[in-house]
C-alpha cells in the first residue's frame, strides 16, 4: 500500500444530532488541510433519527461527494450503527467518532501517524472527562469492572474514539456479532495497538440520548460477551450457600441434642427461604441473559437493516 497517498474513512453514528451536524461536518472537512496527503470518505449512519438529522446530512452531501449517508430502517443502537458504517467504508484505515464533538477530530492526524508506524489499532483514551459526577462515576465503575473481570489491561478511561486498519475493519464486519460492544470487540481482537490520551470535552449542543437503560444494556452486553464472571459468580454463591446451609443444619441438630437451643417460631425458616429464593432468582436472571443472547444469535437476524444508501 502506498502510504504517500491513502484513503481514510470516518464513521459517524447519527441519532438526534440535528444541532451538531452543521458544526460536525465542517470540522471533519477541515481535516483535509491538516492531512493533505489523504483522500477522505465520510460515512454518516442515520440510526433512525426522528429529527432533521437525515435531511441535513443529505443537504451536506449535495456540496461534498465524499459524504456517504447510510440510513437504517429504525433505531438499532449506536453499536449496530457503527457496524453498519464499517460495512460501507472503503478506506485503507477507518476512524470512528461521535457526532457531538466531545472528541477532537484533529487528533486523527496523530492517530494516522501511529497507523503509518504499523499500529493497526490506535485508541483515543480519556485521561479525564468534562462531565457530571454521576456520569464520571458510572463510566469509571464500568471500565474498572471491565478491566478486572473481562478484558485485562483495558484502558482505564475507556474509549469510543479510535482509528483502525482495514484488516481490523474486515474482521469486525465478518464477525457480525449482535448485543456486543464494538470497542471491546476491537480490543479483544488483540492487534498491535497504541493509545493517545486526551480530555473528553463537555457536550455543547443538543441533549445526549445515552440514557440509563442504554448504559445498563451496554454494561450487561460487555460482561456477557467477554467474561465468564457472571456464571462463575453464580457457581461460587451456590457453593457458599450450600456449605453455610449444611453447617447451619449440623449446628441446629447438635445444639438441639445437647439442649443448647430451643426450636421455636417460623421467623428463621421464613428468612432463610426468602434469602435462598432471592439468590435463585438472581441466578435465573443471569442465566436468562445468556439464554436470550443465544436465542437471538440462533435466529440469525442481522444486527441492523439498511433502508437506503446515498453515495
Amino acid at each position: 500500500m502506498n502510504l504517500d497517498r491513502f484513503k481514510f474513512s470516518i464513521v459517524v453514528p447519527i441519532y438526534y444530532n440535528e444541532l451538531n451536524i452543521p458544526h460536525t461536518v465542517p470540522r471533519l472537512q477541515r481535516l483535509q488541510d491538516l492531512i493533505p496527503d489523504c483522500e477522505f470518505e465520510f460515512v454518516f449512519v442515520d440510526d433512525g433519527s426522528k429529527d432533521r438529522s437525515f435531511e441535513l446530512l443529505l443537504k451536506e452531501r449535495e456540496s461534498d461527494p465524499r459524504i456517504k449517508v447510510v440510513k437504517l430502517s429504525k433505531n438499532f443502537g449506536s453499536m449496530s450503527a457503527i457496524q453498519a458504517g464499517l460495512r460501507y467504508t472503503t478506506g485503507d484505515c477507518v476512524g470512528i467518532i461521535a457526532a457531538d464533538l466531545q472528541d477532537p477530530p484533529e487528533l486523527f492526524k496523530d492517530m494516522i501517524d501511529r497507523w503509518k508506524n504499523d499500529k493497526k489499532v490506535v485508541l483515543g483514551t480519556r485521561s479525564d472527562r468534562e462531565e457530571s459526577f454521576s456520569q464520571k462515576l458510572f463510566s469509571n465503575t464500568y471500565y474498572s469492572l471491565l478491566r478486572k473481570f473481562a478484558l485485562k489491561d483495558y484502558p482505564e478511561g475507556g474509549f469510543d474514539f479510535l482509528l483502525v486498519d482495514r484488516q481490523v475493519v474486515n474482521e469486525v464486519v465478518e464477525i457480525r456479532e449482535k448485543n456486543t460492544n464494538i470497542m471491546s470487540l476491537i480490543y479483544w481482537l488483540g492487534h498491535d495497538r497504541d493509545c493517545i490520551p486526551y480530555v473528553r470535552q463537555e457536550r455543547k449542543l443538543g441533549k445526549s440520548r445515552w440514557t440509563l437503560s442504554k448504559k445498563i444494556k451496554l454494561f450487561v452486553d460487555s460482561f456477557v460477551s467477554f467474561s465468564y464472571t457472571p456464571i462463575r459468580f453464580m457457581s461460587t454463591i451456590g457453593v457458599i450457600t450450600a456449605v453455610i446451609s449444611f453447617l447451619y443444619g449440623i449446628f441446629v441438630v447438635v445444639s438441639t441434642i445437647f439442649g443448647l437451643i430451643e426450636l421455636q417460631g417460623w421467623t428463621t425458616i421464613i428468612s432463610l427461604i426468602t434469602f435462598l429464593l432471592g439468590i435463585i432468582m438472581i441466578m435465573l436472571g443471569i442465566i436468562g441473559e445468556y439464554l436470550w443472547r443465544i436465542l437471538d444469535e440462533s435466529r440469525a437476524r442481522p444486527p441492523y437493516v439498511v433502508d437506503e444508501i446515498y453515495e
